[in-house]
């Protein structure tokens, strides 16, 4: 998983409450179980009509259309449990996303995938959603836990200390088991020699 430490990019604005997963990534981009090419479905009724035309999506407007940070709604990331809707937002180089509130799978996903989840305040998102809305860049520290504005203004936020140990050395749950390899060697050999019966007779061949 790709680290997070720190970053300084365009943040779009997304002031629709109860974003859900279906919005985020639909149904018929499902089929695939490749975390790659799924940013083509990214908030597809948002971004074309029913016949497939373009709406004025702010992802397809400059300065937008290279942002790395989404300033979003109460509730972001609600509904279903798919966890295609972080693959998503990672594929189309979404790494952050600040709101007052997301929903806890959602939430829980992001930092499986290498995305950053910030909650604020209202009032904190009300500035934060000013200043994307003008496209600025915002700079994200999460050892420092701050969001510093285009103003200067740093905005502190919250963040389990295992969460941001995660982030911050790429440790997604593979990562994390193999970040244990030796131990689990250890006892690998330790248990082979008192116990060569539970290995069966094809792995004694």
């Amino acid at each position: 998983m790709q680290k997070f430490d720190k970053l300084t990019g365009t943040a779009a604005p997304l002031p629709i409450t109860n974003i859900d997963t279906d919005m985020i990534i639909p149904k018929q981009y499902l089929k695939t179980i490749k975390r790659t090419g799924l940013s083509a479905g990214l908030f597809h009724e948002l971004r074309t009509d029913e016949n497939g035309n373009p709406k004025d999506f702010v992802l397809d407007k400059e300065p937008w259309t290279q942002a790395q940070i989404l300033v979003a709604g109460d509730n972001f990331g609600c509904g279903s449990s798919r966890e295609h809707a972080p693959w998503a937002l990672l594929d189309a180089g979404i790494r952050c996303v600040i709101s007052t509130s997301f929903a806890d799978i959602f939430y829980n996903n992001c930092f499986k995938n290498g995305i950053l989840p910030i909650v604020v305040t209202p009032e904190q998102r009300k500035a934060l959603m000013a200043d994307a809305n003008q496209g600025a860049s915002l700079k994200i520290d999460l050892e420092a836990q701050t969001i510093t504005r285009p103003s200067g203004e740093a905005v502190k936020f919250e963040i389990e200390p295992f969460r941001k140990h995660c982030l911050l050395n790429g440790l997604d749950d593979i990562g994390l088991t193999l970040a244990r390899g030796d131990v689990i060697d250890s006892y690998e050999e330790k248990r082979q020699s008192a116990q060569p019966w539970l290995d069966g007779a094809g792995a004694r061949a």
